[in-house]
Protein backbone atom coordinates (compact mmCIF):
# COMPACT_ATOMS: atom_id res chain seq x y z
CA UNK A 1 0.00 0.00 0.00
CA UNK A 2 1.12 3.39 -0.63
CA UNK A 3 0.84 6.30 1.51
CA UNK A 4 2.18 9.53 2.52
CA UNK A 5 5.16 10.00 4.82
CA UNK A 6 3.35 9.97 8.60
CA UNK A 7 4.59 12.03 11.19
CA UNK A 8 5.89 10.85 14.47
CA UNK A 9 7.99 7.14 15.45
CA UNK A 10 6.54 5.70 12.24
CA UNK A 11 8.18 8.26 10.08
CA UNK A 12 10.46 5.78 8.26
CA UNK A 13 7.88 3.77 7.13
CA UNK A 14 5.50 4.05 3.75
CA UNK A 15 6.74 5.10 0.01
CA UNK A 16 7.99 8.97 0.42
CA UNK A 17 7.41 11.06 -2.73
CA UNK A 18 9.51 13.95 -3.71
CA UNK A 19 9.28 16.15 -6.69
CA UNK A 20 12.47 18.54 -7.96
CA UNK A 21 11.29 20.97 -10.11
CA UNK A 22 14.39 23.57 -11.48
CA UNK A 23 15.51 24.89 -14.97
CA UNK A 24 18.69 24.34 -17.06
CA UNK A 25 21.91 25.31 -14.90
CA UNK A 26 20.47 24.98 -11.53
CA UNK A 27 21.76 21.60 -10.90
CA UNK A 28 18.48 19.75 -10.80
CA UNK A 29 19.86 16.41 -12.45
CA UNK A 30 23.04 16.40 -9.69
CA UNK A 31 20.09 17.23 -6.75
CA UNK A 32 18.32 14.26 -7.82
CA UNK A 33 21.54 11.86 -8.17
CA UNK A 34 22.47 12.75 -4.30
CA UNK A 35 19.71 12.32 -3.13
CA UNK A 36 19.23 9.10 -4.98
CA UNK A 37 22.60 8.40 -3.19
CA UNK A 38 21.67 8.98 -0.60
CA UNK A 39 18.56 7.15 0.19
CA UNK A 40 20.64 3.94 -1.38
CA UNK A 41 23.31 4.64 1.08
CA UNK A 42 20.78 4.44 4.29
CA UNK A 43 19.32 1.08 2.70
CA UNK A 44 16.30 2.00 1.15
CA UNK A 45 15.00 1.11 -1.98
CA UNK A 46 14.88 4.11 -4.36
CA UNK A 47 13.43 4.92 -8.10
CA UNK A 48 14.32 8.88 -9.82
CA UNK A 49 12.72 9.69 -13.20
CA UNK A 50 12.52 13.31 -15.58
CA UNK A 51 10.74 15.03 -17.34
CA UNK A 52 12.60 17.50 -19.49
CA UNK A 53 10.95 21.05 -19.91
CA UNK A 54 10.85 22.27 -23.64
CA UNK A 55 13.08 25.38 -23.18
CA UNK A 56 14.79 27.23 -20.03
CA UNK A 57 11.85 29.82 -19.15
CA UNK A 58 9.16 28.24 -20.80
CA UNK A 59 9.15 24.75 -18.94
CA UNK A 60 11.43 23.22 -16.15
CA UNK A 61 12.20 19.62 -16.08
CA UNK A 62 10.72 17.74 -13.52
CA UNK A 63 13.09 14.73 -11.63
CA UNK A 64 10.16 12.19 -9.39
CA UNK A 65 11.78 10.28 -6.59
CA UNK A 66 9.96 7.66 -5.02
CA UNK A 67 11.67 5.65 -2.06
CA UNK A 68 11.23 3.62 1.13
CA UNK A 69 12.80 1.70 3.79
CA UNK A 70 13.82 -1.83 3.25
CA UNK A 71 11.77 -5.06 4.21
CA UNK A 72 14.18 -6.77 6.76
CA UNK A 73 11.53 -9.50 6.43
CA UNK A 74 12.14 -9.58 2.78
CA UNK A 75 15.61 -8.04 1.75
CA UNK A 76 14.98 -9.25 -1.93
CA UNK A 77 11.50 -7.45 -2.61
CA UNK A 78 11.64 -5.27 -4.72
CA UNK A 79 8.59 -2.87 -4.82
CA UNK A 80 7.26 -1.08 -8.15
CA UNK A 81 7.23 2.79 -8.32
CA UNK A 82 5.38 5.58 -10.32
CA UNK A 83 7.28 6.89 -12.72
CA UNK A 84 5.94 10.50 -12.65
CA UNK A 85 4.18 12.70 -9.86
CA UNK A 86 0.41 12.82 -9.50
CA UNK A 87 -1.52 15.83 -8.10
CA UNK A 88 -2.25 15.42 -4.61
CA UNK A 89 0.13 12.86 -4.20
CA UNK A 90 3.34 14.35 -3.36
CA UNK A 91 4.91 14.40 -0.10
CA UNK A 92 8.16 17.09 -0.71
CA UNK A 93 8.67 19.22 -3.26
CA UNK A 94 11.87 21.14 -4.17
CA UNK A 95 11.58 24.72 -6.35
CA UNK A 96 15.00 25.82 -7.67
CA UNK A 97 13.47 29.20 -7.77
CA UNK A 98 9.63 31.19 -6.81
CA UNK A 99 8.33 30.81 -10.16
CA UNK A 100 8.83 27.34 -10.04
CA UNK A 101 7.26 26.64 -6.41
CA UNK A 102 4.07 28.68 -7.93
CA UNK A 103 4.29 26.14 -11.04
CA UNK A 104 4.00 23.48 -8.97
CA UNK A 105 1.40 25.22 -6.90
CA UNK A 106 -0.84 25.48 -10.23
CA UNK A 107 0.02 21.86 -11.36
CA UNK A 108 -1.58 20.31 -7.94
CA UNK A 109 1.92 19.06 -6.85
CA UNK A 110 1.56 20.78 -3.14
CA UNK A 111 -1.40 20.14 -1.08
CA UNK A 112 -2.11 21.68 2.36
CA UNK A 113 -2.83 18.65 4.19
CA UNK A 114 -0.06 16.65 2.93
CA UNK A 115 3.08 18.63 0.99
CA UNK A 116 6.16 19.66 2.35
CA UNK A 117 7.19 22.72 0.08
CA UNK A 118 11.28 23.66 -0.08
CA UNK A 119 12.12 26.69 -2.59
CA UNK A 120 14.69 29.16 -3.18
CA UNK A 121 12.88 32.49 -2.84
CA UNK A 122 14.87 34.26 -5.65
CA UNK A 123 14.08 34.96 -9.05
CA UNK A 124 14.72 34.40 -12.41
CA UNK A 125 12.46 36.09 -15.29
CA UNK A 126 10.45 33.81 -17.31
CA UNK A 127 9.94 35.22 -21.03
CA UNK A 128 6.74 36.69 -20.28
CA UNK A 129 8.29 38.62 -18.50
CA UNK A 130 11.31 39.50 -20.36
CA UNK A 131 9.67 40.52 -23.23
CA UNK A 132 7.36 43.55 -21.97
CA UNK A 133 9.00 46.36 -22.43
CA UNK A 134 8.40 48.19 -19.16
CA UNK A 135 8.55 46.01 -15.77
CA UNK A 136 7.14 42.86 -16.29
CA UNK A 137 7.96 41.25 -13.26
CA UNK A 138 5.59 39.53 -11.82
CA UNK A 139 4.77 40.23 -7.93
CA UNK A 140 6.76 37.87 -5.71
CA UNK A 141 5.21 38.33 -2.55
CA UNK A 142 1.53 37.12 -4.39
CA UNK A 143 3.46 34.10 -4.93
CA UNK A 144 5.15 33.75 -1.50
CA UNK A 145 1.35 33.98 0.45
CA UNK A 146 -0.50 31.79 -1.92
CA UNK A 147 2.50 29.21 -1.95
CA UNK A 148 2.59 29.19 2.14
CA UNK A 149 -1.46 28.40 1.76
CA UNK A 150 -0.88 25.80 -0.41
CA UNK A 151 1.79 23.94 1.27
CA UNK A 152 1.48 21.77 4.78
CA UNK A 153 5.14 23.35 5.19
CA UNK A 154 6.97 26.04 3.60
CA UNK A 155 10.48 26.71 3.96
CA UNK A 156 11.94 29.05 1.77
CA UNK A 157 15.33 31.50 1.79
CA UNK A 158 17.30 32.60 -0.84
CA UNK A 159 19.72 29.99 -1.64
CA UNK A 160 21.03 31.04 -4.68
CA UNK A 161 22.59 34.29 -2.89
CA UNK A 162 23.93 31.10 -0.33
CA UNK A 163 25.32 28.74 -3.29
CA UNK A 164 26.98 31.66 -4.41
CA UNK A 165 28.84 32.94 -1.54
CA UNK A 166 29.88 29.59 -1.74
CA UNK A 167 31.48 29.44 -4.91
CA UNK A 168 29.31 26.29 -6.23
CA UNK A 169 25.52 26.33 -7.72
CA UNK A 170 22.34 26.05 -6.00
CA UNK A 171 21.86 22.26 -5.89
CA UNK A 172 23.75 22.02 -2.93
CA UNK A 173 22.05 25.01 -0.83
CA UNK A 174 18.64 22.89 -1.77
CA UNK A 175 20.21 19.75 -0.78
CA UNK A 176 21.14 21.39 2.69
CA UNK A 177 17.77 22.74 2.72
CA UNK A 178 16.40 19.75 2.46
CA UNK A 179 18.54 17.84 4.75
CA UNK A 180 17.89 20.70 8.16
CA UNK A 181 14.29 20.63 7.22
CA UNK A 182 13.93 17.21 8.71
CA UNK A 183 11.44 16.13 6.16
CA UNK A 184 13.75 12.80 5.25
CA UNK A 185 14.48 10.28 8.07
CA UNK A 186 18.06 10.75 7.28
CA UNK A 187 21.43 11.94 9.75
CA UNK A 188 22.76 14.58 8.69
CA UNK A 189 26.45 12.87 8.52
CA UNK A 190 25.13 10.86 5.45
CA UNK A 191 24.04 13.63 3.04
CA UNK A 192 27.20 14.96 3.91
CA UNK A 193 28.92 11.53 3.28
CA UNK A 194 27.12 11.76 -0.22
CA UNK A 195 28.41 15.55 -1.24
CA UNK A 196 32.02 14.04 -0.61
CA UNK A 197 31.55 11.03 -2.76
CA UNK A 198 31.10 13.05 -5.60
CA UNK A 199 35.10 14.79 -5.63
CA UNK A 200 35.62 17.30 -7.39
CA UNK A 201 34.17 20.83 -6.01
CA UNK A 202 32.74 18.80 -2.84
CA UNK A 203 34.36 21.73 0.01
CA UNK A 204 32.24 24.38 -1.96
CA UNK A 205 28.92 21.97 -2.09
CA UNK A 206 29.87 21.36 1.42
CA UNK A 207 29.75 24.89 2.58
CA UNK A 208 26.62 25.99 0.70
CA UNK A 209 24.90 22.55 2.26
CA UNK A 210 26.03 23.67 5.61
CA UNK A 211 24.72 27.40 5.55
CA UNK A 212 21.40 25.48 3.69
CA UNK A 213 20.76 23.27 6.16
CA UNK A 214 21.10 25.93 9.20
CA UNK A 215 18.90 28.47 7.92
CA UNK A 216 16.53 25.17 7.13
CA UNK A 217 16.51 24.37 10.74
CA UNK A 218 15.83 27.97 11.82
CA UNK A 219 19.18 29.11 12.73
CA UNK A 220 20.44 32.61 11.71
CA UNK A 221 23.09 32.74 8.93
CA UNK A 222 23.98 35.60 7.36
CA UNK A 223 23.31 35.74 3.35
CA UNK A 224 25.92 38.12 1.82
CA UNK A 225 23.93 40.27 -0.54
CA UNK A 226 24.15 40.70 -4.27
CA UNK A 227 26.72 42.39 -5.50
CA UNK A 228 25.90 45.86 -6.79
CA UNK A 229 27.63 47.38 -9.79
CA UNK A 230 25.43 49.89 -10.90
CA UNK A 231 27.21 53.07 -10.38
CA UNK A 232 26.03 55.54 -7.75
CA UNK A 233 27.27 57.23 -4.18
CA UNK A 234 29.71 55.81 -2.00
CA UNK A 235 32.07 54.54 -5.07
CA UNK A 236 35.33 55.89 -5.32
CA UNK A 237 36.42 58.27 -8.44
CA UNK A 238 40.19 58.33 -8.87
CA UNK A 239 41.98 60.23 -12.05
CA UNK A 240 44.56 62.54 -13.26
CA UNK A 241 44.63 65.78 -11.00
CA UNK A 242 43.46 68.13 -13.44
CA UNK A 243 40.04 66.21 -14.17
CA UNK A 244 39.52 65.11 -10.02
CA UNK A 245 39.54 68.92 -9.65
CA UNK A 246 36.64 68.82 -12.71
CA UNK A 247 34.74 66.64 -10.96
CA UNK A 248 34.66 67.25 -8.12
CA UNK A 249 33.56 70.89 -8.80
CA UNK A 250 30.60 69.30 -10.17
CA UNK A 251 29.67 67.46 -7.25
CA UNK A 252 30.20 70.66 -5.14
CA UNK A 253 27.32 71.97 -8.07
CA UNK A 254 25.23 68.79 -6.86
CA UNK A 255 25.35 69.36 -3.14
CA UNK A 256 24.20 72.69 -3.56
CA UNK A 257 20.82 70.98 -5.20
CA UNK A 258 17.13 70.84 -2.78
CA UNK A 259 17.49 67.18 -0.78
CA UNK A 260 14.86 65.54 -2.41
CA UNK A 261 16.53 66.11 -6.18
CA UNK A 262 20.74 65.47 -5.09
CA UNK A 263 20.64 61.30 -4.83
CA UNK A 264 19.16 60.95 -8.26
CA UNK A 265 20.95 64.25 -9.61
CA UNK A 266 24.66 62.46 -8.53
CA UNK A 267 23.51 59.36 -10.30
CA UNK A 268 22.66 61.21 -13.19
CA UNK A 269 26.30 63.23 -13.05
CA UNK A 270 27.98 59.80 -12.75
CA UNK A 271 25.75 57.80 -15.74
CA UNK A 272 26.47 61.58 -18.16
CA UNK A 273 30.00 62.03 -17.38
CA UNK A 274 31.02 58.03 -17.83
CA UNK A 275 29.50 58.59 -21.22
CA UNK A 276 31.48 61.49 -22.98
CA UNK A 277 33.38 63.91 -20.29
CA UNK A 278 33.12 66.04 -17.60
CA UNK A 279 31.94 68.94 -20.05
CA UNK A 280 28.77 66.63 -20.79
CA UNK A 281 28.38 66.84 -17.25
CA UNK A 282 28.47 70.37 -16.53
CA UNK A 283 25.39 70.45 -19.86
CA UNK A 284 23.31 68.16 -17.58
CA UNK A 285 23.68 70.32 -14.22
CA UNK A 286 23.28 73.67 -16.09
CA UNK A 287 19.73 72.06 -17.55
CA UNK A 288 19.09 70.97 -14.01
CA UNK A 289 19.89 74.01 -12.32
CA UNK A 290 17.67 76.22 -14.89
CA UNK A 291 14.67 73.13 -14.30
CA UNK A 292 15.04 73.32 -10.15
CA UNK A 293 14.97 77.66 -10.29
CA UNK A 294 11.42 77.26 -11.82
CA UNK A 295 10.48 74.68 -9.64
CA UNK A 296 7.92 74.18 -6.47
CA UNK A 297 8.95 73.66 -2.90
CA UNK A 298 5.38 72.91 -2.21
CA UNK A 299 5.37 69.88 -4.71
CA UNK A 300 8.64 68.59 -3.02
CA UNK A 301 10.54 68.95 -6.10
CA UNK A 302 9.12 66.08 -8.05
CA UNK A 303 9.59 67.50 -11.41
CA UNK A 304 13.09 68.39 -10.40
CA UNK A 305 13.62 64.69 -9.44
CA UNK A 306 11.97 63.12 -12.58
CA UNK A 307 14.47 65.79 -14.53
CA UNK A 308 17.49 64.54 -13.14
CA UNK A 309 16.60 61.09 -14.04
CA UNK A 310 15.51 61.21 -17.38
CA UNK A 311 17.70 64.03 -18.80
CA UNK A 312 20.42 61.62 -18.20
CA UNK A 313 18.68 58.93 -19.50
CA UNK A 314 18.22 61.14 -22.58
CA UNK A 315 21.63 62.24 -22.83
CA UNK A 316 23.10 58.64 -22.49
CA UNK A 317 21.74 57.36 -25.33
CA UNK A 318 22.39 53.98 -26.63
CA UNK A 319 24.70 54.03 -30.09
CA UNK A 320 27.40 51.20 -31.56
CA UNK A 321 30.04 53.72 -29.58
CA UNK A 322 28.63 53.30 -26.24
CA UNK A 323 27.38 49.28 -27.16
CA UNK A 324 31.42 48.81 -28.55
CA UNK A 325 32.57 50.63 -25.37
CA UNK A 326 30.84 48.62 -22.54
CA UNK A 327 31.75 45.49 -24.23
CA UNK A 328 35.30 46.13 -24.17
CA UNK A 329 35.51 47.25 -20.55
CA UNK A 330 37.64 45.44 -17.94
CA UNK A 331 34.74 45.43 -15.35
CA UNK A 332 32.34 43.53 -17.77
CA UNK A 333 35.38 40.79 -18.83
CA UNK A 334 35.10 40.41 -14.54
CA UNK A 335 32.05 40.17 -14.38
CA UNK A 336 31.40 37.36 -17.07
CA UNK A 337 34.25 35.59 -15.76
CA UNK A 338 32.34 35.25 -12.44
CA UNK A 339 29.23 34.42 -13.97
CA UNK A 340 30.38 31.46 -15.93
CA UNK A 341 32.55 30.52 -12.79
CA UNK A 342 35.75 30.27 -14.66
CA UNK A 343 38.45 29.04 -13.44
CA UNK A 344 42.04 29.19 -13.31
CA UNK A 345 43.26 26.45 -16.13
CA UNK A 346 40.13 27.44 -17.99
CA UNK A 347 39.95 29.57 -21.44
CA UNK A 348 37.42 32.50 -21.81
CA UNK A 349 36.11 32.38 -25.36
CA UNK A 350 33.38 35.30 -25.68
CA UNK A 351 31.29 36.04 -29.06
CA UNK A 352 29.57 39.22 -29.37
CA UNK A 353 26.46 39.49 -30.77
CA UNK A 354 25.80 42.71 -33.31
CA UNK A 355 22.70 43.89 -35.83
CA UNK A 356 23.18 47.51 -37.16
CA UNK A 357 20.74 49.14 -39.36
CA UNK A 358 22.42 51.80 -42.07
CA UNK A 359 20.36 54.45 -39.37
CA UNK A 360 22.81 53.21 -36.60
CA UNK A 361 26.00 53.47 -39.66
CA UNK A 362 25.28 56.90 -40.48
CA UNK A 363 24.86 57.89 -37.38
CA UNK A 364 28.51 57.54 -36.65
CA UNK A 365 29.39 59.68 -39.33
CA UNK A 366 29.90 63.84 -39.06
CA UNK A 367 26.80 65.37 -38.98
CA UNK A 368 26.65 67.00 -42.27
CA UNK A 369 27.77 64.09 -44.49
CA UNK A 370 25.46 61.32 -42.10
CA UNK A 371 22.19 64.14 -43.05
CA UNK A 372 23.51 64.15 -46.65
CA UNK A 373 23.78 60.35 -47.08
CA UNK A 374 19.82 59.90 -45.16
CA UNK A 375 18.36 62.46 -46.99
CA UNK A 376 18.39 60.10 -50.17
CA UNK A 377 16.29 57.29 -48.96
CA UNK A 378 16.94 55.08 -52.43
CA UNK A 379 20.29 55.46 -51.44
CA UNK A 380 19.98 54.45 -47.81
CA UNK A 381 17.51 51.26 -48.61
CA UNK A 382 20.71 50.35 -51.20
CA UNK A 383 23.05 50.44 -48.69
CA UNK A 384 20.57 48.86 -45.96
CA UNK A 385 20.78 45.54 -48.25
CA UNK A 386 24.67 45.09 -47.07
CA UNK A 387 24.50 46.61 -43.37
CA UNK A 388 21.41 45.20 -42.20
CA UNK A 389 22.51 41.55 -41.10
CA UNK A 390 23.57 40.07 -37.85
CA UNK A 391 27.16 39.85 -37.09
CA UNK A 392 28.94 37.93 -34.90
CA UNK A 393 32.62 38.96 -33.27
CA UNK A 394 34.98 37.16 -31.30
CA UNK A 395 35.87 39.69 -28.88
CA UNK A 396 38.32 36.99 -27.48
CA UNK A 397 40.60 37.63 -30.49
CA UNK A 398 42.85 40.89 -31.45
CA UNK A 399 40.98 41.22 -33.77
CA UNK A 400 37.46 41.53 -32.80
CA UNK A 401 38.59 43.09 -29.30
CA UNK A 402 40.50 45.44 -31.86
CA UNK A 403 37.45 46.64 -33.62
CA UNK A 404 35.30 47.21 -30.48
CA UNK A 405 37.78 48.72 -28.92
CA UNK A 406 38.46 51.33 -31.70
CA UNK A 407 34.80 51.91 -32.21
CA UNK A 408 34.46 52.65 -28.71
CA UNK A 409 37.22 55.13 -28.89
CA UNK A 410 35.12 57.68 -30.83
CA UNK A 411 33.20 59.07 -28.29
CA UNK A 412 35.77 61.75 -28.09
CA UNK A 413 34.07 62.89 -31.15
CA UNK A 414 30.93 62.29 -30.36
CA UNK A 415 29.54 65.44 -29.99
CA UNK A 416 30.36 66.14 -34.25
CA UNK A 417 28.37 62.95 -35.49
CA UNK A 418 25.01 62.64 -36.77
CA UNK A 419 23.38 61.18 -34.24
CA UNK A 420 24.39 63.14 -31.06
CA UNK A 421 22.69 65.81 -33.11
CA UNK A 422 19.76 64.24 -33.68
CA UNK A 423 19.41 63.35 -29.74
CA UNK A 424 20.68 66.59 -28.30
CA UNK A 425 17.47 68.21 -31.01
CA UNK A 426 14.58 65.57 -29.68
CA UNK A 427 15.78 66.04 -25.75
CA UNK A 428 15.17 70.01 -25.89
CA UNK A 429 12.28 69.70 -27.90
CA UNK A 430 11.21 67.36 -25.72
CA UNK A 431 12.02 68.88 -22.26
CA UNK A 432 10.52 72.41 -23.53
CA UNK A 433 7.58 70.27 -23.80
CA UNK A 434 7.34 69.18 -20.79
CA UNK A 435 8.10 72.57 -19.16
CA UNK A 436 5.57 73.93 -21.15
CA UNK A 437 3.16 71.68 -19.84
CA UNK A 438 4.28 71.96 -16.12
CA UNK A 439 3.42 75.71 -16.33
CA UNK A 440 -0.33 74.88 -17.28
CA UNK A 441 -0.62 71.61 -15.02
CA UNK A 442 2.34 70.86 -12.70
CA UNK A 443 1.00 66.59 -12.76
CA UNK A 444 0.83 66.52 -16.39
CA UNK A 445 4.68 67.72 -16.81
CA UNK A 446 5.78 65.53 -14.99
CA UNK A 447 4.22 62.62 -16.90
CA UNK A 448 5.50 64.05 -19.50
CA UNK A 449 8.90 63.80 -18.35
CA UNK A 450 8.13 60.29 -17.68
CA UNK A 451 7.67 59.14 -21.06
CA UNK A 452 11.10 59.17 -21.68
CA UNK A 453 11.23 55.86 -20.25
CA UNK A 454 10.03 54.60 -23.50
CA UNK A 455 12.52 55.53 -25.33
CA UNK A 456 15.73 52.72 -24.91
CA UNK A 457 17.96 50.63 -26.72
CA UNK A 458 19.31 50.86 -30.11
CA UNK A 459 18.78 49.54 -33.67
CA UNK A 460 15.38 47.80 -34.11
CA UNK A 461 14.10 48.23 -30.50
CA UNK A 462 15.18 52.19 -30.37
CA UNK A 463 12.89 52.89 -32.89
CA UNK A 464 9.49 50.96 -31.66
CA UNK A 465 9.97 52.98 -28.23
CA UNK A 466 10.61 56.18 -30.39
CA UNK A 467 7.30 55.16 -32.58
CA UNK A 468 5.50 54.72 -28.82
CA UNK A 469 6.72 58.08 -27.89
CA UNK A 470 5.46 59.96 -30.53
CA UNK A 471 2.11 58.27 -30.40
CA UNK A 472 1.69 58.60 -26.51
CA UNK A 473 2.48 62.45 -26.42
CA UNK A 474 0.35 62.62 -30.09
CA UNK A 475 -2.84 62.65 -27.67
CA UNK A 476 -1.88 65.94 -25.79
CA UNK A 477 -3.91 68.23 -28.03
CA UNK A 478 -6.95 66.26 -27.65
CA UNK A 479 -6.68 66.12 -23.57
CA UNK A 480 -5.72 70.13 -23.90
CA UNK A 481 -7.63 71.60 -20.84
CA UNK A 482 -9.22 68.41 -19.24
CA UNK A 483 -8.35 68.25 -14.99
CA UNK A 484 -7.54 64.14 -15.77
CA UNK A 485 -4.85 64.67 -18.28
CA UNK A 486 -1.93 63.54 -16.41
CA UNK A 487 -3.88 60.30 -15.52
CA UNK A 488 -4.48 59.69 -18.94
CA UNK A 489 -1.11 60.31 -20.47
CA UNK A 490 0.39 57.87 -17.43
CA UNK A 491 -2.57 55.23 -18.53
CA UNK A 492 -1.25 56.03 -21.74
CA UNK A 493 2.61 55.42 -21.39
CA UNK A 494 1.96 52.24 -18.99
CA UNK A 495 0.09 50.73 -21.93
CA UNK A 496 2.87 51.36 -24.29
CA UNK A 497 4.92 49.55 -21.74
CA UNK A 498 2.52 46.37 -21.41
CA UNK A 499 3.14 45.00 -24.90
CA UNK A 500 5.76 44.90 -27.48
CA UNK A 501 3.62 44.60 -30.30
CA UNK A 502 1.33 48.06 -29.06
CA UNK A 503 -1.80 46.51 -28.67
CA UNK A 504 -2.56 47.92 -25.23
CA UNK A 505 -1.59 51.03 -26.59
CA UNK A 506 -3.99 51.11 -29.28
CA UNK A 507 -6.79 50.68 -27.52
CA UNK A 508 -5.75 53.36 -25.08
CA UNK A 509 -5.65 55.61 -27.78
CA UNK A 510 -8.92 54.75 -28.83
CA UNK A 511 -10.35 55.20 -25.75
CA UNK A 512 -8.97 58.72 -25.37
CA UNK A 513 -10.15 59.69 -28.88
CA UNK A 514 -14.04 58.26 -28.10
CA UNK A 515 -14.44 60.60 -25.20
CA UNK A 516 -12.66 64.01 -26.66
CA UNK A 517 -14.66 63.77 -30.21
CA UNK A 518 -17.83 63.05 -27.92
CA UNK A 519 -17.24 65.80 -25.64
CA UNK A 520 -16.16 67.67 -28.92
CA UNK A 521 -20.11 66.78 -30.47
CA UNK A 522 -22.01 67.95 -27.16
CA UNK A 523 -20.28 71.21 -27.70
CA UNK A 524 -21.00 71.64 -30.77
Amino acid sequence: MTFGLPEGPDSTRGVIKLAILAVGGQGGGVLTNWITDLAMRCGWHVQATSVAGVAQRTGATIYYLEMMPKDPARPEARPVFALSPSPGDVDIVIAAELAEAGRAVLRGFVTPDRTALIASNHRMLAVSEKIIPGDGRADGNKVLERVGEASRRFVHFDMEAIAKQAGTVISASLFGALAGSGELPFPRSEFEATIKAGGRGADASLAAFAAAFERAAAKEVPVAPERMEAPGHGVAVRGPGKLQKEWDGLCDRVAAFPEQVREMAGLGLRKVVDFLDCAYGREYLDRLEKIIASDRADKDYAFSREAAKYVANGMVYDDIIRVADLKTRSARAERVRREVRLKGEQTLLTTEYFHPRMQEIVGLLPARLGAGIESHPGLMDRLNRFVDRGRRIRTDSIVGFGMLWVIGGLRRWRRSLLRHKVEAEHLGKWLDLALEKKAEDYELGVEVLKCRRLIKGYSDTHARGHSKFDRVLSCLPMLKGRGDAADWIRRLREAALADADGVALDGAIRTVRSFTEEAKENAG
